[in-house]
């Protein structure tokens, strides 16, 4: 089964769409959402976050937390239904959060593998740097995550992603 990492201007849609079992949201602390209609509460993780990759004073930047909270909850998600992850744009949190399960459950496959195809299948994708490093020494993969996410370089400055399906396992 698949992912859908979107931004969130297109998660009312795609929820109405795709009819996900679970919803991941990183935004702003400022800006949370609360549970979208359709969606169990105890099915919508709520990841307050800001889009940063360095601690900036006034700013959430992402800790070990998000990426524990993250990865226990993907551990409810049996793969019959999509899981929905977005951000603000779709571009960076969401990418990072995608990339970062999409790794936890394929841990025999190569990191840039699964780089390579979310490049592949989002231009626009610049996952947070911050995040994937945090869950590369989380996951044991000794740098392999960071180094992946390096080498599909930047998107452009594309500010707005669009929705795109990616594979939970690799």
């Amino acid at each position: 089964m698949t992912m859908i990492v979107c931004g969130l201007a297109d998660l009312p849609g795609v929820i109405a769409a795709r009819r996900p079992s679970h919803v991941v949201t990183l935004l702003d602390p400022t800006t949370l959402i609360p549970t979208p209609a359709g969606i169990a509460p105890e099915r919508h993780l709520q990841l307050g976050v800001n889009d940063i990759a360095h601690p900036m004073e006034g700013m959430t930047a992402p800790q070990e937390d998000l990426v524990t909270r993250l990865l226990d909850f993907s551990g409810s998600w049996d793969e019959t239904a999509p899981m929905v992850v977005h951000c603000w744009a779709g571009v960076s949190r969401s990418t990072a959060s995608a990339f970062t399960l999409a790794c936890a459950r394929s841990p025999d496959t190569d990191e840039a593998q699964i780089a390579w195809t979310l490049r592949s299948l989002a231009p626009h994708a610049y996952p947070n740097r911050r995040i994937v490093a945090l869950a590369d020494d989380m996951l044991g993969r000794s740098g392999r995550m960071v180094d992946a996410v390096s080498a599909i370089g930047g998107n452009g400055y594309v500010s707005l992603g669009a929705p795109f399906d990616f594979a939970a396992r690799h």
